[in-house]
């Protein structure tokens, strides 16, 4: 919903206007907590099923100029991300969508544009920004130039077929180089095939031949996210589909700019999506309306006979929304419902409407009554144990989303209109779940959540809070993980905010390195109850485990992150009960550990004092450090409820 802005002297302005009001008046810096949400209402202008809206990489124009060490000093809480850029055309005009889409979602840029055609020699070179300049993401922007303009002139298929090959063993040698020396993660894309190259061919045998060699090029290129762990790969060709046009030919052939504005703007969006999910943002629950969202018509007016999501014209197009929502729902994502409506007549028609692709139990929560949607919002999120920032809502109706987004400015409001055709467009255009990986506990999660309205009912007929957890059955495995569990580990740095005591996200091979490193321990929490398996739902990392001697000798937990999901069932307490008695029993001096402070992680401030841990200090950015000598005759014991099973290694200090 666009907010309307009133100037000094009373016009209506949009969300451009209200940053270029700012920007001129040298008040962008200062204001810029507002940026994210202005940036959002221009996202939500554009066709759902194009490009970015245009007025996004206007707006990044005016805030790639900002001071980055200005905008710090204004709001030193700002996250900042480092991107370095390098490729085979010009890409001068990637800066300014790529600015835009990650401060949407309140990352602010730094980055290093590379020289044109400069990519070899910067994946190559070990002292080029893509390895020197700390960067999170390097991307490297690919086009069909790297082939054709080796090939010989004239050229025949079989020429093609030699270059494809040649190239993408070199790219596969420089990926391999990357992962072994940088730092961040390498970005490559598949390459478009233009119809002016296909068309020098005049028989449509030639034709075939090369599409099916570049074809193979790409899948070449695909297939090395699948090998490496540090390697994303964006696949252009549905982007190509969305925006039409790859490039502009004469900006192709007089200024090297062989990708257009639109291809570089989606280019962009996809790119703030994987950063975003680097940097643990991505979005965990889908909240939908239902009039005129899930299905058409009012259940309140029409009745159920008159509601439709199947078997009419319009009714089919929300019968391809629901099935969309179940799509995630199935991996991972947990959905559930706020509606103004009464709640019986809701269950009934997700129990036994013929038309419903999605019935009550892919629900974890259905909620229909008539308090307002934004306070709804706040219950559902108080009983799934999660933070409302981690919500999409998605509703048809101007109002509410309006509501959501003032009140709420932490949840993703997808606005849907009268046109439910473009339902699933306007759901999936900003990627809002992505991640890098789909585990197994993904999957499983929504089954797990739902059966925590039997461990609340379990709770609430308990005389207390002792009874209950006695009578639940808790059981926890600590060890170290296992391969197949690495994935989900990094998935926990990057996804959990409460229970997280410093909050470093590590990428897949980040805890690799850990686990296989000589004094390095990634120690995986299991749990379960008499409701089921949890699966992993935390993990406790260790350092220094072999250190002898300095003043810091010992073991130093270096984070300890649970699930809020297991929150307060005593199993914090038994994981770092094992430890210390593991540490002691390898012969350590001390057990170190540190907690820094962020908007959510208040909570676990004081686990360590409560497990005997002594504070030794304390920062300037609020870090605050531990340490647990073990001289104590008694360490801590895991809880008496907790039935605890402990494999930490017995490793000498």
């Amino acid at each position: 919903m666009a907010t309307v802005v009133s100037t000094a002297v009373g016009e209506r302005t949009g969300p451009l206007d209200r940053l270029r009001a700012l920007h001129a008046e040298g008040r962008l810096a200062d204001a810029y907590d507002e940026v994210p949400g202005l940036l959002a209402e221009l996202a939500a202008a554009g066709d759902p099923a194009g490009p970015p809206a245009p007025d996004l990489a206007r707006a990044g124009q005016l805030l790639s100029r900002l001071d980055r060490e200005e905008v710090l000093r204004e709001h030193p809480g700002t996250e900042t991300f480092t991107v370095a850029v390098t490729g085979h055309s010009t890409l001068n005009g990637l800066t300014a969508p790529l600015t835009a889409e990650l401060a949407r979602h309140s990352l602010l840029l730094k980055v290093h544009e590379g020289d044109y055609d400069s990519w070899r020699r910067d994946l190559h070179n070990t002292g080029s920004d893509v390895y020197t300049s700390g960067a999170d993401l390097a991307l490297c922007v690919l086009d069909a130039e790297i082939i054709f303009a080796e090939l010989p002139h004239p050229w025949r298929v079989e020429d093609v077929q030699r270059a494809t090959d040649g190239k993408l063993n070199l790219i596969r040698s420089l990926a391999e180089r990357y992962v072994a020396r940088g730092s961040g993660t390498l970005v490559l894309n598949t390459v478009p095939l233009l119809r002016s190259h296909q068309r020098r061919l005049v028989d449509a045998r030639s034709r075939a031949r090369l599409g099916v060699i570049w074809r193979e090029f790409n899948a070449g290129l695909l297939r090395l996210a699948a090998v490496h762990e540090r390697v994303h790969v964006v696949d252009l060709d549905p982007l190509v589909a969305s925006c039409g046009p790859v490039n502009e030919p004469r900006l192709a052939a007089y200024a090297k700019v062989q990708f257009g504005e639109q291809l570089l703007a989606a280019y962009a969006r996809e790119v703030g999506h994987l950063a975003r999910a680097l940097r643990g943002r991505t979005k965990k629950v889908l909240v939908v309306d239902l009039d005129n969202t899930l299905w058409d018509g009012i259940l309140g007016d029409d009745g159920p006979d008159g509601i439709a999501a199947a078997t009419t014209y319009r009714g089919e197009a929300f019968g391809r929304f629901q099935k969309a929502v179940a799509q995630i729902g199935s991996q991972g994502v947990l959905l559930a419902v706020c509606s103004k409506n009464d709640i019986e007549p809701v269950r009934n028609v997700l129990r036994e409407h013929p038309d419903m692709a999605l019935r009550e139990t892919d629900f974890v929560q259905v909620t229909a009554n008539w308090e307002p949607k934004d306070r709804n919002l706040l219950e559902i999120a108080q009983r799934l144990n999660l933070g409302v920032d981690s919500f999409v809502f998605a509703d048809d109706s101007p109002f509410e989303c309006g509501l959501v987004t003032r009140s709420l400015p932490g949840v993703a409001v997808v606005r849907l209109d009268e046109e439910p055709a473009l339902h699933i467009e306007r759901l999936l255009a900003d990627g809002w779940f992505d991640v890098r990986e789909l585990t197994s506990e993904d999957r499983a999660r929504a089954t797990q959540y739902r059966t925590e309205v039997a461990r609340q009912d379990l709770m609430e007929s308990a005389d207390s809070m002792d009874e209950y957890l006695a009578e639940l059955g808790v059981e926890v495995t600590l060890s170290p993980v296992r391969d197949h569990e690495i994935a989900r580990v990094s998935q926990v740095t990057l996804r959990t905010n409460q229970f997280n005591l410093t909050t470093e996200r590590l990428q897949q091979a980040d805890v690799r390195a850990l686990h296989e490193s000589s004094d390095g321990l990634v120690l995986a929490i299991r749990s379960g109850d008499r409701f089921g398996d949890n699966g992993l739902v935390g993990a406790v990392l260790v350092s220094g485990v072999e250190t002898d001697g300095g003043a810091e000798s010992g073991w130093h937990i270096d984070n300890m992150l649970l699930s809020c999901r297991v929150f307060a069932r005593g199993i914090e307490q038994a994981c770092l009960s094992a430890v210390l008695a593991a540490a002691r029993a390898a012969g350590a001096g001390a057990v170190y550990a540190r907690y820094r402070p962020t908007a959510k992680n208040h909570r676990v401030r004081d686990l360590y004092p409560s497990m005997g841990f002594a504070e030794t200090g304390e920062s300037a950015d609020g870090t605050v450090s531990f340490r647990h000598d073990l001289s104590d005759e008694q360490l801590p014991t895991p809880p008496a409820y907790v039935r605890l099973t402990a494999d930490v290694g017995r490793r000498s200090s």
